[in-house]
């Protein structure tokens, strides 16, 4: 069967929210209800539990997630990652990137319908509180076209002093992510002339996401965010998303009780679905880049369809080839091919984590060294020696030879290894000479800290063999 044509196809040439002029059109959603945004709902309290939540949970002392990026100290669920991580890091962010063209590749723009921060926090958040001080979709209309009074500067004003506290709230949260909640705390109790930079930094994240969520709203997600433009290139005709069944609505029509309605397809054009949209789209039009997955459609669809005594997924997810041809199909050649190549990925990155140890250690003859006679008949070989301590904690180290009987002897310090650094340092092993058999002999040296073995680094010792008569 082939598929209605669309009358006024002008929408894929202009943006929904701008006029021709490029003037901006302000959307007026109406408030939605429904069984998938009651689902949402419901995750959403429980992500912004975590977000919130997340900065003041301590694992032994210490933040259950920093993402310091500025001084790249990272501790994510507890385990701290630094510069020394940095592979696992790009391995992370190509598995994330892989999974996201996976993920849009097979369900559309799930995450921003019902995971992304811009949508939870405007639409669970913001709008919530906007409904509850001006009103539904047509109060505010009336409110924002009305002149100015006691009533309306009384809203307006505590709508904006809330928007801003909130934002003040999410900057602040934000801030603990990058430099600790102890920081913060330090930052917001000490003298402001104590940390400019920190107050700036804090307005900054503040007057942002004010700036987004009070005014520029629906356009982070349209005009800026990359992801909504990759969409183009990554659905397919077998991409769940959500859609508008044009086989069982069109050729649509309003209901009229002397009328035949056998020639008519379900949607009644009552304008539900544009009406509860936050990006102001017609989702009858088709797929749109606009579209956030946001669901508000398909719960007014369905009210309407059960008002009218119809089957409810007139809009509902489905791939473009379900709606025509009947048949969902999930795992395409396509999407197969990112799931071996994620599969691989996480693979790789699990190993690695599995087998990343709480240190590192180096331990390498100085180049372009010998050996040195020492007094006593004795020899010695210089070394280059450098620890990543990956702990939290300091590291005292201390070497001791294993497999031989000799001497080390540090140049400089005793080894005392900052948490989150690195150490590098120099030192000389000492054999006596009736030890030494071939020019390179095997050496075993053990590092050791509070008398544990923490890893025993196998190298080889240079030296002239004397010969016999």
């Amino acid at each position: 069967m082939s598929t209605p044509p669309i009358e006024n196809d002008k929408f894929r040439n202009e943006l929904a929210t701008v006029t021709k002029d490029g003037k901006r059109i302000w959307v007026y959603p109406k408030k939605p209800s429904g069984r998938y945004y009651t689902a949402r709902t419901i995750l959403s309290v429980f992500l912004l539990v975590f977000l919130f939540g997340a900065p003041f949970v301590k694992v032994n002392g210490h933040p259950l997630i920093l993402l310091n990026v500025l001084e790249r100290k990272f501790i994510l669920f507890g385990i701290p990652f630094g510069p020394h991580d940095f592979h696992l890091f790009v391995l992370a962010m190509i598995s994330t990137i892989v999974g996201i063209f996976l993920f849009t590749v097979v369900y559309g723009r799930l995450f921003c319908g019902w995971i992304c921060p811009q949508t939870i926090f405007m639409e669970m958040v913001f709008r919530k509180i906007e409904y509850f001080i001006e009103g539904d979709w047509k109060q505010q209309k009336v409110l924002n076209n009305s002149p100015w009074s006691s009533s309306k500067f009384f809203k307006k004003f505590s709508k904006h002093v809330i928007f801003f506290v909130i934002s003040f709230i999410i900057g602040n949260t934000f801030l603990a992510y990058i430099i600790g909640v102890d920081n913060l705390y330090k930052l917001v109790t000490d003298p402001p002339s104590a940390h400019i930079a920190g107050l700036s930094s804090m307005l900054i994240f503040s007057g942002v996401f004010y700036f987004v969520f009070a005014s520029f709203r629906e356009q982070a997600c349209t005009l800026v965010c990359p992801y909504g433009r990759l969409q183009g290139v990554m659905l397919d005709h077998n991409s769940i998303v959500i859609a508008y069944d044009n086989l069982r609505g069109e050729p649509r029509g309003k209901i009229r009780k002397s009328e035949d309605q056998s020639s008519k397809g379900d949607c009644i054009d009552c304008s539900m679905c544009v009406d509860v949209c936050p990006t102001g789209i017609d989702i009858r039009n088709g797929t749109q880049l606009e579209c956030v997955n946001c669901t508000a459609c398909i719960d007014a669809c369905d009210s309407v369809m059960d008002k009218i005594n119809k089957p409810k997924g007139l809009i509902r997810y489905a791939s473009k080839n379900e709606i025509e041809n009947k048949i969902r199909s999930i795992f395409t050649p396509r999407a197969i091919g990112y799931t071996v190549v994620l599969v691989i990925l996480i693979s790789l990155t699990t190993i690695l984590l599995i087998s990343r140890s709480d240190f590192e250690l180096t331990i390498l003859r100085t180049p372009g060294l010998f050996f040195q006679e020492q007094p006593g008949n004795k020899i010695s070989n210089l070394y280059d020696l450098k620890i990543i301590n990956k702990t939290f904690n300091e590291l005292p180290a201390e070497l001791e030879i294993e497999n031989l009987a000799g001497e080390i002897k540090l140049i400089g310090t005793d080894l005392l290894v900052e948490p989150q650094a690195v150490e590098e340092g120099k030192f000389l092993v000492i054999l006596s000479k009736e030890q030494i058999h071939s020019i390179n002999t095997p050496l075993e040296i053990a590092v050791k800290s509070d008398g544990k073995i923490i890893d025993v680094i196998k190298t080889s010792f240079l030296g002239k063999v004397d010969k016999k008569d």
